[in-house]
């Protein structure tokens, strides 16, 4: 018998499983995280872009692009390596301003901000919040190839210099998080984030999009639409962050369009996971706190999940879910009958979450999904999912003879077929 551990929030359960008939799917190893002269000597190596020392002067303003409480970043040690060299290299610390990349998100707490920054740097450093719907911050940058009006924070085009900080993940539609996410639709109006979510859908098909899917960039319509609007901001440098268990064991700077890829290519080599069969069950942590922070963050690793289960088998998914669904109007979508009708809903009045909604109700349908967390049980069943207090109560009537895998970390992977 061996033992797992399974995060959940902020604390976990362990897990005794025969290793016989349970197979854990996680990456390998990483190796122990950068210390802060590792760090800076990445910095000091940027793609397709010289140092920041050289491309910033004393005088020019700087502002920094820094992710949610739904991101694990490492954001806190960059931030007070770069501001430190920032500041060593001539640059005001008044003349430095941070940026939260909320997207629709709900706005960043004052303990998160603390959490996310470091005590030093928010005691120290001007920080802004986004807010998408409001038009006094909000500044029109032209349209689109396809037509689709880009807006973004007046902050973006009131600084000299733009530096991002972005994790590197996973993103079950943009292919992955980090880059030019942190502008659009970090900074985007809520117009613009409507618009370009809505290319992962084909509401001639019903379905998403060909192209769109986790760890696809290349032909995929709405990471495409993400570069072109960031493509808006002039002088730009970027910095994604390869975090795990919360230290950062890798780092890509320089150019926002050729680093975040390279940073790409590392993140999909290391935590996509090949697998021969499907098995019929699948016991799956999000990897506790920040992926299951709310249930439409925790919907990324039931979407890894359901790419190791066979149809009609059982996941059972660890998710906290503290702020519960992620948005108050989640739930209405669940009043479509079936996975068709919320598609003809989402395509006659498309709303951001309600995609989501589909790919989740489209999986109740798919397989038995039960979920230990917090969300109010009422809420579960609506959702077409059943609830659990415990996973000894998920794991009832499983049958014990079957294999199955256990995904201790889904929102960092993906699964697929081994050739």
């Amino acid at each position: 018998m061996a033992n797992i551990q399974l995060r959940y929030g902020s604390s976990h359960f362990y897990y005794e499983f025969d290793e016989g008939r349970f197979e854990a799917l996680e990456p390998e190893q990483a190796g122990k995280p950068l210390g802060d002269l590792e760090v800076s000597a990445k910095l000091d190596r940027p793609v397709g872009m010289p140092p920041i020392e050289e491309n910033i002067g004393p005088g020019e303003k700087v502002l920094i692009v820094v992710p949610d409480a739904t991101r694990e970043v490492g954001c806190g040690q960059v931030l007070n390596i770069l501001v430190r060299r920032l500041i060593a290299n001539g640059t005001a610390p008044f003349d430095i301003s941070l940026i939260f990349a909320t997207g629709i998100h709900r706005a960043v707490t004052e303990e998160e901000k603390i959490s996310i920054l470091t005590p030093f740097i928010a005691q120290r450093i001007k920080a802004l919040d986004h807010r998408p719907r409001d038009i006094s911050r909000i500044v029109r940058l032209g349209e689109s190839s396809n037509g689709i009006p880009v807006e973004l924070n007046r902050a973006l085009v009131e600084n000299d210099h733009v530096i991002l900080i972005g994790g590197i993940a996973f993103h079950y539609f943009a292919g992955f998080t980090g880059g030019r996410k942190l502008i659009c639709p970090g900074l985007a109006s809520t117009r613009t984030v409507s618009a370009t979510h809505k290319l992962a859908f084909d509401c001639e098909k019903m379905s998403r999009r060909d192209g769109v899917g986790s760890g696809k960039l290349s032909g995929n319509p709405v990471h495409d639409a993400f570069v072109e609007a960031a493509s808006k901001i002039a002088n730009v440098f970027s910095i994604s962050t390869i975090v795990d268990d919360g230290g950062i064991i890798d780092l890509v700077c320089g150019d926002p369009n050729h680093s975040h890829l390279d940073a790409c290519e590392k993140f999909a080599e290391r935590n996509t996971i090949l697998i021969k069969d499907k098995r019929e069950t699948v016991i799956a942590s999000c990897g506790g706190l920040p992926f299951d922070i709310n249930l439409i963050q925790a919907h990324k690793a039931l979407e890894a999940a359901s790419d190791a289960c066979a149809d009609g088998g059982t996941i059972i998914l660890l998710a906290e879910c503290r702020d519960g669904l992620g948005r108050d109007d989640f739930l209405k979508w669940f009043e479509a009958g079936n996975s068709l009708e919320l598609a003809r809903r989402l395509c006659d009045s498309y709303q951001v979450n309600g995609q989501t909604a589909w790919s989740l109700l489209r999986k109740a349908e798919r397989f038995d999904i039960r979920i230990v967390s917090s969300i109010h049980p009422g809420k579960i069943e609506q959702m077409k999912m059943r609830p659990f207090n415990s996973l000894a109560a998920a794991l009832s009537e499983i049958d014990k003879t079957k294999t199955a895998y256990i995904i201790p970390a889904a929102s960092k992977v993906r699964i697929a077929a081994a050739s």
